[in-house]
């Protein structure tokens, strides 16, 4: 497993989490453990943080990281979508901080049979919890119908090549079944036109993309788990939320705005605009050049006013 996985705009989340002793925190896509060993170390002596994450890998991964934390951590592999059960399992009620991660790991990547990459070869699978799930990418390039298909990889990846992709997948497939990510690759790479094949990002990024975010129903659970994450925390309680393509950070910037104009109001926007990463930490890692955190802050229902600062 990759243990160099570096987390993106960590500065700038401890900066808005306030991490402080005492404090009770849930980092809802834990990962391998890097931003929450840094709230740990941060809140020290007495912080306390529950993670999750809906990959046993990555979950046993980080238990072995944030062992020496002993108590004051506990690692559960679940779905975020299911927060409210999970913290009422470990006996809490409200929390001053939840944290979510919405990109894909360096080590879930890395690893050539999880299907994620199309860098490398392997199993065309991309499941984040194949113990759970049983619809894989394979599944769905080999069975969908071409209509479907291309309107998947055209709304989920934004692909402009999406009805090219999808007839290249559907003919492709009549001769063999897709079974392998470079299967999946050669496809697209034959559907596109050259300049398209040589530009700045691979051309199988997009279609990658979608079909990880349909295989793991990615956007359908976010905006519930964002409003229970909010109803979660306590009086000044900050939620911050990290994303990585414009389909999540949509949800998540219209999710807030909702919640701090509904009533009763349940949130203050503190990021009137995402913050993005430095150029230098762009060049240190290439990953995180798409990334937008947005922060907000939990308030009594009769409190008036919306306070915002900029990027």
């Amino acid at each position: 497993m990759d243990q160099a996985h570096t987390p993106v705009l960590l500065q700038e989340i401890l900066f808005w989490l306030n991490p402080r002793p005492g404090g009770q925190y849930v980092d809802c896509t834990l990962g391998t453990g890097g931003i929450a060993q840094r709230v740990l170390e941060t809140s020290a002596p007495t912080g306390w943080l529950l993670g999750i994450d809906r990959d046993p890998q990555a979950v046993a991964f980080a238990k072995q990281r944030l062992s020496g934390f002993g108590e004051r951590v506990q690692c559960v592999c679940g779905n975020f979508c299911d927060l409210k059960a999970i913290l009422h399992s470990a006996g809490v009620e409200r929390v001053d901080g939840i944290v979510f991660d919405l990109g894909v790991s360096s080590m879930q990547l890395a690893d050539p049979a999880r299907g994620f990459s199309f860098l490398h070869d392997g199993p065309l699978d991309m499941r984040m919890d194949p113990t759970t799930m049983s619809v894989t990418a394979a599944d769905l390039v080999n069975t969908l119908p071409q209509r479907e298909l291309a309107r998947l990889i055209g709304t989920y990846g934004e692909e402009r090549y999406a009805s090219r992709i999808a007839r290249a997948i559907v003919r492709a497939r009549t001769l063999s079944p897709f079974r392998t990510t470079a299967q999946l690759v050669s496809a697209i790479v034959q559907a596109v036109p050259s300049s398209y094949r040589h530009g700045r990002r691979h051309c199988a990024t997009r279609t990658f993309q979608a079909l990880r975010i349909a295989v793991n129903h990615e956007l359908e659970i976010l905006e519930g788990a964002l409003r229970d994450a909010v109803s979660l925390l306590k009086a000044g309680g900050r939620i911050c939320v990290l994303s990585f393509h414009s389909l999540e950070d949509r949800i998540v910037k219209r999710t807030f705005a909702a919640l701090s104009k509904e009533t009763p109001r349940q949130l203050t926007l503190l990021t009137k605009k995402p913050w993005t990463p430095s150029l230098a930490e762009q060049q240190a890692n290439p990953r995180s050049r798409s990334a937008k955190l947005r922060v907000g802050e939990r308030i009594a229902s009769d409190e008036q006013g919306v306070q915002v600062v900029g990027s």
